[in-house]
């Protein structure tokens, strides 16, 4: 009797244990079994903060997809129609009409800031803004000055823009007509990576360059403002069916762009039956120095996939103690 009692009592202990450990694995892993599908452009350097939210999913249990390419304008309506799960890389308010017309937030959620005060602008070479005392873009109305950076021969200056279906095509092609450009200024587009690339070899070869780009990226680690590169102010702020916006930093100087955060976006129906992503998208953060340093690793070389699995695994070790504290976050929504 008293064996019998025994086996019965050891037997639910046991399976009292075996649920214990279960209950805690399901905790742990709340995203378990669960398709995360992750879309970014085609700028390789996005790659990185892109793979720091996947690792976290990942440590949540997620089954996280490789990564797919997509421009912004389509990457938002493929995770608002749930053929994509997230993208690491919003920009707002720079994409805040890919952002409302795919939806807004009825298809999409966007909660905290990702990576916090990024900047772009058009910049030129310091030798040529010196020596004609170039410091506004409206300066370029001016067939004399806009000649200068000419880089085909057709005597209107060529500027180093954006890729078709980026967000700042649309802001340059606005400020084109709002600062009076179109006759002495060429927005030349493809491949930002092509183009950017010919721009710095052009400043090696000391001509003049106007371009486009924004922080945090490499470029400012090659071309550094103030030192080899100027950014040039706009006579107005000019945004885009936003009469009433101000682009002028706090200090009061403008470059014609606001200042933009970097946030997660991700598909709304997804993020409200998966709460523990949708934390962890709400309070992951990344500064943008460790960004621009990352890209500047690529840049010099270190652009393999592995070299960007191994800096991510390094920023974490760093952050560790602060990553473990999101996922915790996270697992607590869970619950």
């Amino acid at each position: 009797m008293r064996r019998h009692f025994l086996k019965t009592t050891l037997g639910a202990l046991t399976l009292c244990l075996g649920m214990n450990t279960m209950a805690s694995a399901a905790a742990d892993q709340p995203g378990k079994g669960v398709k995360v599908v992750p879309v970014k452009s085609s700028i390789a350097e996005e790659t990185f903060q892109t793979l720091i939210v996947m690792q976290a999913l990942k440590d949540l249990g997620y089954d996280v997809q490789p990564i797919k390419e997509i421009e912004y304008a389509a990457g938002h309506v493929a995770i608002a129609n749930g053929d994509a799960t997230f993208m690491a890389t919003h920009w707002n308010p720079l994409h805040a009409e890919f952002y409302a017309k795919a939806g807004g937030d009825a298809k999409l959620y966007r909660e905290g800031i990702y990576s916090a005060g990024a900047l772009q602008g058009y910049l030129i070479d310091k030798a040529t803004a010196e020596k004609y005392k170039i410091t506004n873009v409206a300066q370029l109305k001016d067939p004399a000055i806009a000649k200068l950076f000419d880089t085909d021969g057709d005597g209107k200056a060529d500027l180093a823009g954006c890729n078709p279906g980026w967000g700042c095509e649309l802001a340059i092609e606005h400020h084109l007509d709002a600062y009076g450009l179109r006759d002495t200024v060429t927005h030349r587009q493809g491949s930002y990576a092509a183009i950017i690339a010919d721009t710095i070899a052009r400043y090696k070869q000391t001509q003049p360059i106007l371009y486009y780009t924004w922080t945090p990226y490499w470029v400012s680690g090659v071309l550094v403002p103030g030192k080899d590169v100027v950014w040039l102010q706009v006579p107005f702020s000019a945004i885009k069916d936003k009469p009433d916006a101000d682009t002028a930093l706090p200090d009061g100087v403008n470059y014609g762009f606001e200042a933009n955060n970097q946030q997660i976006v991700a598909n709304k129906a997804w993020a409200d039956a998966n709460p523990a992503a949708a934390r962890l998208f709400a309070v992951i953060k990344l500064p943008n120095a460790d960004i621009n340093a990352q890209n500047m690793r690529m840049r010099q070389g270190e652009n393999k996939q592995a070299d960007i699995e191994r800096h991510v695994a390094g920023w974490i070790r760093a952050y560790r103690k602060t990553y473990d504290g999101w996922l915790a976050e996270a697992r607590a929504a869970a619950k």
